[in-house]
């Protein structure tokens, strides 16, 4: 039966894919609510023991995709709330496998140093296309998701395997998701003119950080 989740999530993906790619909107918007759940249904039977944590981190991953599919800023930011909470259960699921005592001081500030700078960089190319209520929010937002980074690289420092790799290479991709996101919404001269990137890097990232925590 996973294998059936698994199925649907990977042809809900490729539908998906090729309405962002042709702007599809009326196609996009009826397959995004499949993406999470199925990966979600996999998930549930495929780990030997689903964590809680887990869990709850695709079901709000889920509860964002949903809530970003109307137009303005109130479901912009709600779903942005809905994604910050799902960085912070993956967050918590991650720090199951972490041995913190193995983490070296100089990784976690020159970690710390990259995302900050990363995010800093990120919004100043962004600062002039955006609403300024809205500036901070997601400048905060893209911080959490650069610590949720932070942790899946812990994770795979305290067990370098290829599981812990997998999900690490999955929440980079989810950061870059995140930033294009932003550029193709607010920067109307931006070089990404569709969603297809933010999908793809989204959709592979959740795929591979799913795929990581399964051993």
């Amino acid at each position: 039966m996973k294998y059936v989740f698994l199925a649907v999530f990977l042809l809900a993906t490729a539908v998906h894919l090729a309405a962002s790619l042709k702007q599809n909107k009326k196609i996009r918007n009826i397959t995004k609510p499949f993406l999470l759940s199925s990966l979600l249904g996999f998930y549930v039977l495929a780990a030997a023991a689903p964590a809680l944590a887990i869990i709850l981190a695709l079901v709000f991953s889920w509860l964002g995709d949903v809530l970003l599919i109307p137009k303005g800023t109130k479901w912009f930011t709600a779903g942005g709330i809905a994604f910050m909470i799902s960085h912070g259960f993956f967050i918590a699921g991650y720090c199951r496998d972490i041995v913190f005592s193995a983490i070296p001081v100089l990784l976690i500030v020159l970690l710390g140093v990259f995302f900050a700078a990363a995010v800093t960089f990120i919004f100043s190319r962004l600062k002039p296309h955006l609403p300024k209520a809205l500036f901070y929010p997601m400048f905060l937002y893209l911080l959490i998701n650069g610590a949720m980074n932070c942790f899946a690289i812990f994770r795979c420092v305290s067990h370098p395997t290829a599981a812990t790799v997998t999900t690490a290479v999955g929440a980079a991709l989810f950061f870059l998701s995140d930033t294009s996101l932003f550029f193709v919404r607010f920067k109307k001269d931006s070089r990404l003119k569709t969603h297809f990137t933010v999908m793809l890097t989204y959709s592979i990232g959740e795929l591979l950080i799913v795929l990581g925590l399964l051993p």
